[in-house]
């Protein structure tokens, strides 16, 4: 079954789409951001900052922790920095460009700076905070601040006039 398309110009080029093609425009402001970099890089020379990118994210909250899972695949513990302060953790990093022979016809992996945030809803306890990694992935686990851990409250019986039962 062939799918009804789309024509778009972009650059002098046609690309193609079906319609009714779900489209992320997350993942369309990222291209353009890159493509924007990419001009000031060559208009400039290079010598432009180079603009952090977000790596993907896995955020899970529990009663007494969050737990955050990064992927920087081809990226060493070493080339990491987490830190942590009030509501906010920071993970920053680079990952460097590998030099090559011959010509590169196509590059889509992520190389520069990267930096990940995460604001908490409440307070951590940076104290206790642990940080690993494993085939590429970054578990961090942040730990709630004890004021922010949900606390049962017990509830005493009293007699049907409103006054405690124990006379």
């Amino acid at each position: 079954m062939t799918l009804p398309v789309r024509s778009r110009r972009s650059g002098g080029a046609t690309t193609e789409r079906p319609l009714g093609w779900a489209r992320n425009p997350l993942l369309e402001f990222d291209e353009l951001l890159n493509q924007m970099s990419g001009l000031i890089e060559s208009t400039v020379g290079g010598t432009a900052p180079a603009v952090a990118w977000t790596p993907l994210a896995d955020v899970r909250e529990t009663d007494d922790a969050f737990h955050v899972e990064i992927e920087l695949p081809g990226v060493r513990s070493k080339d990491v920095d987490i830190e942590a302060g009030g509501q906010e953790l920071v993970v920053t990093g680079a990952i460097e460009e590998k030099e090559r022979e011959g010509v590169l016809r196509r590059s889509t992996r992520r190389t520069g700076a990267f930096e990940y945030r995460l604001r908490v809803p409440g307070d951590m306890d940076t104290e206790k905070i642990k940080a690993d990694m494993s085939d590429g992935v970054v578990s961090i686990t942040v730990p709630k601040a004890e004021v922010n851990k949900p606390r049962h409250i017990h509830i005493t019986e009293s007699g049907e006039s409103g006054e405690s039962t124990g006379r």
